[in-house]
């Protein structure tokens, strides 16, 4: 028979249950670092502040850059760093400063993720600051009901550390001041601004960082932070929805749904914004395949190119192979290069792909001014394929609207590929825009050799890659039959 457990022991460990889960529900409520993991690209973001002072987390909207923002600022503020943690490290109390667009979103993202929800007394410390380390009550903002001005944290080493929260509606005079051990802008502020807070950075050695969404395009912000020549000064992480563990097919339905299709690059991958809208708007990852290696001998292969010379105007060229059967364009190889000449330019075209046709624009007839040759001759003479005209459509025409209607409509069809590792291409790719109604001549010397290759494919040819050897041998630098194979080229 089973025995009778007494009511009053009962009640004692009742009660010590409730207690343990009780204390267990608080250390959550308010410890919530504790249970913090980050996501691969938030991580590289946090490891990236061992290494430059200025940072730029580039990310889709509602995926986890603000709250990025937050851990980070909690652990310089706490000195609480994790044994991991690779990032820029304070050995003291820090002056801090978090700042964003007006007062109310400051109050409603940096303060609610760092403190918790506003004007809910029981909810101060449920945020990632623990509510242990909060000294004091925060000083309240004025003119906004319920945002912080100032709080005090408790740092490792005894001392305090100082935060204050900044709109960029206040104007750039009221960034100036005192200096600042480290600044978190969330979305972007204007140049003039953002220089005003790496000036209070200066003095302390400090660090400044941007956790944003760029709906407003190419800034001048943006431009900075991506400058590759300043690599060692400041980088970016780029953080997509695809960057997001968990997240299912229905979930990333249900984000593509939320926004018109103009936004969706943006807000979902973190690819600017353009002038009056992009040009393209399929998703990146849509056109990407892997690169083929062993191309089906029947497949038509043409180079196109696009007649270019200095920085601002590049020459390029496209690799492109077309599968009749299917009617699918794949983008196979593709380069651009300034300030070279026709010599130059031929040499990856013949190491890569020497007997594929080249379709080349209008232009080609142009004189060059120091030979009086036409252009396309000068390429010809370094013994590339040139197709004896100037690539058109069928019809004759060569209208860039025409080619760009035609990459849009077989973008959206599935008929258009390109090899995932090309980087220069999808970088154009996202820069392709319009302002005013018109195409932006821009950062688009590939896309043109791209139109090129789409209107003139009927000008290649089922030819195998390969070509001249970079060393030349008895055969005078040209592969012989069995070394045109194509695999290895890229």
């Amino acid at each position: 028979m089973e025995k009778d457990i007494p009511l009053s022991r009962s009640r004692s460990e009742l009660m010590a249950m409730a207690a343990a889960l009780k204390a267990l529900d608080d250390k959550r409520r308010y410890n919530k670092l504790d249970f913090f993991v980050p996501y691969p690209k938030q991580q590289e973001f946090f490891d990236l502040g061992g290494i430059v002072r200025e940072r730029m987390l580039r990310a889709g909207n509602q995926i986890g850059k603000s709250e990025a923002g937050a851990v980070e600022m909690t652990y310089h503020l706490t000195g609480d760093y994790p044994d991991d943690w690779f990032g820029h490290r304070f050995e003291r109390g820090i002056t801090a400063w978090a700042c964003g667009e007006s007062a109310l979103m400051v109050r409603d993202i940096q303060q609610s993720k760092l403190f918790g929800e506003p004007g809910v007394e029981d909810s101060l410390g449920t945020g990632f600051v623990p509510r242990d380390k909060i000294v004091g009550k925060p000083s309240m903002a004025r003119g906004i009901t319920d945002a912080f001005d100032t709080v005090h944290v408790r740092h490792k080493s005894g001392s305090i550390s100082t935060l204050k929260f900044k709109s960029y509606e206040q104007g750039v005079k009221k960034f100036q001041g005192k200096p600042v051990d480290v600044i978190w802008d969330d979305e972007e502020p204007e140049m003039e601004i953002y220089l005003e807070c790496k000036a209070r950075t200066l003095a302390t050695k400090g660090i400044i960082y941007t956790t944003f969404t760029p709906l407003n395009g190419r800034t001048p912000l943006f431009i900075y932070m991506t400058d590759p020549a300043a690599k060692a000064q400041r980088q970016e992480v780029l953080m997509t929805f695809r960057d997001v563990p968990g997240l299912t097919q229905e979930d990333i339905d249900d984000r593509l749904a939320a926004f018109p299709a103009y936004q969706r690059e943006a807000r979902l991958n973190g690819v600017p914004m353009q002038g009056s809208g992009r040009v393209f708007i399929t998703p990146e990852d849509a056109l990407m395949e892997p690169l083929i290696k062993h191309l089906p001998p029947s497949w038509y292969k043409l180079w196109a190119i696009d007649f270019g010379i200095n920085e601002e105007h590049k020459f390029s060229a496209v690799l492109q192979a077309w599968d009749k059967d299917n009617d699918i364009i794949h983008i196979l190889h593709c380069f651009k290069i300034a300030d070279q000449t026709p010599l130059q330019h031929a040499v990856p075209i013949k190491r890569i792909g020497i007997n594929v046709p080249v379709a080349w624009p209008h232009d080609g007839n142009s004189r060059e001014k120091g030979s009086g040759q036409a252009l396309m001759k000068l390429y010809k003479a370094q013994g590339l394929k040139m197709h004896d005209t100037w690539a058109t459509f069928v019809d004759g025409g060569y209208g860039t609207e025409a080619g760009i209607i035609e990459m849009d409509d077989r973008m959206k069809t599935a008929r258009y590929k390109v090899a995932a590792h090309l980087s220069e291409w999808f970088e154009e790719y996202r820069d392709y825009h319009r302002k005013d109604g018109l195409i932006v001549r821009k950062n688009d010397d590939i896309m043109s050799s791209s139109r090129v290759g789409l209107m003139a494919k009927r000008f290649g040819a089922p030819v195998v890659l390969g070509g001249q050897k970079l060393n030349k041998g008895p055969n005078d630098g040209m592969a012989t039959d069995a070394e045109l194979s194509g695999r290895d080229l890229f």
